[in-house]
């Protein structure tokens, strides 16, 4: 690993933007750039994990952006498929700061009684800050605020989160997320070291590959969980 990070951190091809784990940035697909983003998060005490998948598509350009995340966990249960617009309020990935709110819808496709979705449709609507002050450290800023009328699971949630990153090289990133959520009454507070690194192909494909370990702090003292990212970036046009 690195032999590996050491070799990327020689190069000055393009390096990593909107690959978090855990948080969101506020930087929109650009014109004719598809991602595919794999997540999978495994806890380490009770071995229940979530995989998701989600497509991200300029439309059709910077300023707005649709996707789409497919969850699914343990016991190969599929969970509630979200549906989201994003808006480019301010900035892009060129700029120091840049805005960007998001709308979701989350269609019951899960089954709530084997505890997979909540079993009506739900919103999520989301705001995602990042800044850029210098070129080796960014920071980006999330909260998100979710309704589920006539849930069979999760009725109200609340979440704050912020991702600070160190880049020794434009190729690999450093990463610490923190992340808090009020969800029905209850609260949750996850700390995660992170480190992202990204491979470039003369076709346009970027590839990153990222590994993170959040740890329950507070509320949440004793959890351990660990998380695989893989995503595929690349024109289509």
């Amino acid at each position: 690993m690195l032999a590996i990070l050491f070799m990327l951190a020689l190069s000055d091809e393009p390096g990593i933007q909107d690959n978090s784990l855990l948080t969101e940035e506020a930087y929109n697909q650009e014109p004719a750039i598809v991602q595919h983003i794999n997540f999978f998060q495994r806890d380490a005490r009770t071995h229940e994990w979530i995989y998701t998948f989600t497509q991200e598509w300029p439309a059709p350009a910077q300023k707005h952006q649709l996707s789409y995340t497919i969850p699914l966990q343990t016991g190969n249960r599929i969970g509630d498929l979200a549906l989201n617009y994003r808006y480019q309020l301010a900035g892009n990935s060129d700029a120091k700061f840049a805005a960007a709110p998001r709308f979701t819808i989350m269609f019951p496709t899960g089954d709530w009684r084997r505890g997979a979705g909540n079993g009506a449709v739900g919103y999520n609507l989301a705001m995602a800050t990042s800044f850029a002050p210098v070129e080796e450290w960014n920071f980006h800023f999330d909260a998100g605020l979710i309704t589920v009328p006539h849930s069979h699971g999760t009725s109200h949630a609340f979440n704050l989160a912020d991702n600070v990153v160190y880049r020794p090289a434009k190729r690999i990133n450093f990463m610490v997320e923190t992340v808090f959520n009020r969800e029905d009454g209850e609260n949750s507070l996850r700390v995660s070291p992170a480190v992202r690194w990204a491979y470039n192909f003369a076709n346009g494909l970027q590839i990153v590959p990222a590994i993170g370990f959040p740890i329950g702090v507070g509320p949440s003292a004793g959890e351990r969980a660990a998380i695989l990212y893989l995503s595929f970036e690349h024109p289509f046009r």
